[in-house]
């Protein structure tokens, strides 16, 4: 991050999508000593002092923590209410930046005692800097709050904001539970290799990189993606033989209703850790 004074920013939770944050700052240059984790548990809080030097790790928020301008939450729904009631003593004053899936802005506030809230919907590509990150921002969250949380956040990936809280649910279903859907697909790739006679890493890496590249040349094309997909479909061919296979056995609409799952369980999860 290029500002002149850096924020200390504390991290609630020192899970994967925390690391991943941590790790895009020092790369960027943000000073470890104005990053700080609160993470319980021991044996994760001494392994993130060996791979993150010189940034603070703690065992629980208290009076051994900097006023932060920024505060991460990184813990999960079902821990977001107690780890806020017990830490927020601590961190009056802060901007807060939410990961947590489904917890409403609304019910952080309540928690929080502050409307500078902004909830984001990351996904773990930003582990290796490819993350995609969906962000909606509280009324009480000015330009300068929205412009820290953008630098932080563009540490790990790209972002897109949404203008209706409810769209993160709908974000959450399409790029944050995304990552596993690819992993999914390539897994039917690999085994289907497998069978066919390959050695299953062929066909491990023959997936793994058929989606890396067909993924950059949609990002690099202005062409929707049914175009994309019928300059390599000839009919009486081999890739139209297996998209004539997947659309009698409904793969496109039954994936729909999964991401309908993946949405509704988010909204679940508002109303059910969100009291």
């Amino acid at each position: 991050m290029n500002t002149s004074t850096p924020p200390t920013i504390t991290f609630i939770g020192g899970g994967n999508m925390a690391s991943a944050i941590v790790g895009g700052l020092l790369r960027q240059g943000h000073p470890a000593e104005r990053l700080q984790i609160v993470e319980p548990w021991d044996e994760q809080r001494a392994k993130l002092a060996l791979q993150f030097p010189g940034v603070t790790v703690l065992p629980q928020a208290g009076p051994a923590l900097q006023p932060s301008g920024l505060v991460v939450w990184a813990v999960k729904p079902q821990t977001f209410k107690e780890a806020a009631l017990t830490s927020q003593p601590h961190l009056v004053g802060a901007l807060h930046l939410s990961v947590a899936a489904g917890i409403t802005s609304e019910s952080i506030a309540g928690w929080l005692q502050t409307q500078r809230i902004v909830r984001a919907m990351p996904n773990t590509p930003a582990l290796v800097g490819l993350g995609m990150t969906g962000l909606f921002a509280r009324t009480g969250a000015n330009e300068a709050d929205r412009a820290l949380v953008e630098a932080v956040v563009r540490t790990t990936g790209e972002l897109v904001w949404v203008q209706e809280e409810q769209q993160l649910d709908a974000v959450t279903a399409l790029s944050g539970s995304g990552p596993a859907y690819v992993f999914y697909f390539l897994e039917a790739m690999r085994d289907a290799g497998a069978r066919m006679g390959l050695p299953p890493e062929v066909a491990y890496q023959l997936a793994v990189g058929t989606f890396v590249g067909a993924s950059t040349l949609a990002q690099r094309s202005d062409d929707p993606p049914q175009v994309l997909r019928e300059r390599v479909t000839s009919k009486g061919g081999t890739t139209y033989a297996a998209l004539t296979a997947m659309n009698e056995a409904g793969v496109k609409a039954k994936f729909e209703d999964a991401l309908f799952a993946a949405q509704k369980r988010a909204e679940e999860l508002g109303r059910e850790f969100g009291k």
